[in-house]
């Protein structure tokens, strides 16, 4: 497959499925928003696999061909995906390892894995996000990678916590339950995370003030990049932000639906970043 077309579909999944990142990715120079676009396809259609209807035995065996997929590059066929992320991966060096521990997450999630402390919920977070804050920050460049890798991590781990805190109830709905079992109990809360629904509210409003010290350490990534690339963090993390801060605001909110900021909010997050290289 040729690759332009490849990145095409690549961008394509991203600009449909992509409801908050591609505020952040569309601000990209184009060379590192194809490449940006190729990770997120990726890392979507291993999400897809783990939060599909397959069995959870035809599951694992889909995220084990993933895996060789990936040690099969190059000589990708006429995969779009993997046509793009082996040009992507020679362009930017991106470390295609992280995708691996992307898959021990979803793995985690297959085999309904519990946490019982938040540092035990941190070590699932930087499986499947601070993964993904590697590889992006492969893409954008640093001349700090030191410093900048755990920032990175941390910046994944901060979305990745809000994500749970916002999709709490559909989680629970599919028989996952993310936040820590000793907070749970501590809230009233049973493991599952069932319960008085105030009790429920209770521990996603205590667990919003974890969230936001992970942002704290993961900010700290932006001075440590290019204008652009930082516009784009600073958009994606913007908009993680103004979600968490309703929830800090209402923690009941997230039992009644699901919480979204509006289109010209995301809009504005983005033009902030922008002009002020922060969000």
């Amino acid at each position: 497959m040729n690759v332009d077309e490849a990145y095409a579909q690549c961008e394509l999944i991203t600009k449909n499925e992509a409801k908050n990142f591609s505020y952040g990715i569309r601000l990209l120079p184009t060379p590192k928003r194809t490449a940006m676009s190729a990770v997120y396809a990726l890392a979507r259609r291993i999400d897809d696999i783990g939060d599909g209807e397959l069995p959870p035995d035809q599951k694992l065996d889909a995220l084990v061909q993933v895996r060789k997929d990936l040690t099969a590059l190059p000589g990708t066929g006429d995969d779009p995906l993997l046509v793009a992320i082996d040009d992507a991966a020679r362009r930017y060096r991106l470390p295609i390892h992280e995708f691996g521990q992307l898959i021990d997450g979803c793995e985690m999630d297959v085999a309904g894995t519990t946490y019982v402390t938040f540092d035990d919920l941190v070590g699932y977070c930087r499986r499947v996000a601070g993964s993904i804050g590697r590889l992006s920050l492969s893409v954008f460049g640093t001349d700090y990678p030191e410093s900048a890798e755990p920032r990175a991590e941390a910046l994944g781990v901060a979305l990745q916590v809000t994500n749970i805190l916002r999709d709490v109830v559909e989680d629970r709905g599919m028989g996952r339950a993310y936040l820590p079992r000793e907070d749970a109990e501590r809230f009233g809360c049973a493991p599952d995370l069932s319960g008085p629904p105030e009790a429920l509210a209770a521990l996603v409003g205590f667990e919003t003030a974890r969230a936001r010290e992970w942002f704290g350490q993961g900010l700290q990534l932006l001075p440590l990049l290019d204008r652009r690339s930082r516009a784009c963090v600073a958009a994606m993390a913007g908009i993680y932000r103004r979600l968490l801060g309703r929830i800090e605001r209402d923690p009941a909110a997230v039992l009644r639906g699901r919480l979204s900021l509006p289109t010209s909010e995301k809009l504005w997050v983005a033009a902030r970043a922008v002009s002020a290289g922060r969000a």
